[in-house]
């Protein structure tokens, strides 16, 4: 059959930042913040300009991120036979490591190519043919993820740098029921306006993750700074040296006392948040107690903050039904003794959010492990 597609096209340069869906926003501010250049915003995500460096910076040092490809080719394919001529002329050992494993995965939408099974074996015959080994559908997280989006015609091919998704910082052992994404945190911290001087609390903290991730943010911590990356397994991959613990402009910050609160009336939540905080080094600035919701009370001599929480909403834990009292009981606390403090409530659920008493507006929707929550913010008066 005549090769009459136009040849392979590379596209060095791009890189796409998968999002939390619904907290794309914070993702693109975040990645302005650090200095990304071409910050667009697209559905899922943020296309950034950058090689295998900003992939590498972005995998170690964005919170917002839930992985990071990177796009590297291009091209029109008709058919299988295009797809295969072109697939064998790229410079595939630039870009992957001959000791690595690589398990493809192609999807197919509006094209003449329409079989994504027979799409990832023709790219994996060319990724072979470069002496580069594949691993097959089971091969799990011992591979690298490359993946072919064939839409339209147009086949582009990202290499998944990250491995293992984003939230998984490497330092959290202890995981509650229903926990919320340290990604989903970072994303719901920036849509409350929180810039890392504002006093947080959580009334129901679960393992700790919104304190914890909170502190972080101050503490100006690096979040990849505990695992690894599939960017190491890559060519040139593991030059970049040991990820930085802190980031430059924080190196100098003091601790300081404890501002940070995360409270349960679960004392095994409690006692996993407090060795989350140890193992990440946040000991000295989160702290976590047992305490029921109506005993919530300000942080002694500190300015009005911010209360955000992710109580459990009847999807996820317990029955809808019981959940109004204690939704009820937390507006009534909050407008007894919180006055001037910001209020984040995550749920998914408007009736449990109106029982609160609060005036609030939602923000959202937000995918959390496919069900759809809001933000519920507002400020107490």
């Amino acid at each position: 059959m005549a090769d009459d597609a136009p040849g392979p096209v590379t596209v060095p340069g791009l890189l796409f930042l998968v999002a939390v869906p619904g907290l794309e926003a914070p993702l693109a501010a975040e990645a302005k913040a650090a200095g990304f250049a071409g910050v667009t915003v697209l559905p899922g995500g943020v296309e950034v300009t950058g090689g295998l460096p900003e992939a590498i910076r972005a995998n170690r040092t964005l919170r917002c991120a839930v992985r990071v490809l990177w796009r590297v080719a291009a091209f029109r394919a008709l058919h299988l036979a295009q797809l295969d001529k072109r697939a064998r002329k790229l410079p595939w050992t630039e870009w992957l490591g001959p000791d690595h494993p690589v398990r493809v995965e192609a999807v197919c939408r509006g094209s003449r190519i329409y079989h994504h099974k027979a799409a990832a074996q023709r790219l994996a015959g060319a990724i072979t043919a470069a002496g580069i080994p594949v691993s097959g559908p089971g091969s799990g997280d011992a591979a690298i993820p490359l993946k072919a989006r064939i839409e339209d015609d147009l086949c582009t091919i990202s290499i998944d740098t990250t491995g293992e998704p984003l939230h998984r910082r490497g330092h959290k052992s202890f995981v509650g029921k229903a926990p919320l994404r340290e990604t989903m945190a970072a994303g719901f911290l920036w849509q409350m306006g929180f810039d890392g001087s504002q006093a947080v609390v959580d009334p129901m903290c679960g393992s700790g993750t919104i304190p914890m991730e909170a502190a972080e943010i101050a503490m100006g911590l690096v979040p990849g700074r505990s695992r690894d990356f599939a960017f190491a397994h890559l060519a040139g991959g593991g030059s970049e040296g040991p990820c930085p613990s802190r980031s430059p402009a924080y190196l100098e910050k003091d601790e300081g006392d404890a501002r940070f609160f995360g409270f349960d009336r679960d004392d095994g939540a409690i006692r996993g948040a407090r060795g989350n905080a140890e193992r990440a080094g946040l000991s000295g600035i989160c702290s976590f107690a047992r305490q029921a919701v109506s005993d919530l009370a300000p942080p002694e001599g500190m300015a009005p903050g911010i209360v955000l929480t992710n109580p459990p909403y009847g999807a996820r834990i317990g029955e809808r039904k019981l959940l109004f009292a204690v939704y009820g009981a937390l507006g009534a606390t909050l407008k007894a003794r919180f006055s001037g403090w910001q209020v984040g409530i995550i749920t998914s659920d408007k009736g449990l959010a109106q029982a609160t008493g609060l005036a609030l507006e939602a923000v959202g929707p937000v995918d959390h492990s496919g069900t759809k929550v809001w933000l519920w913010r507002g400020r107490v008066a």
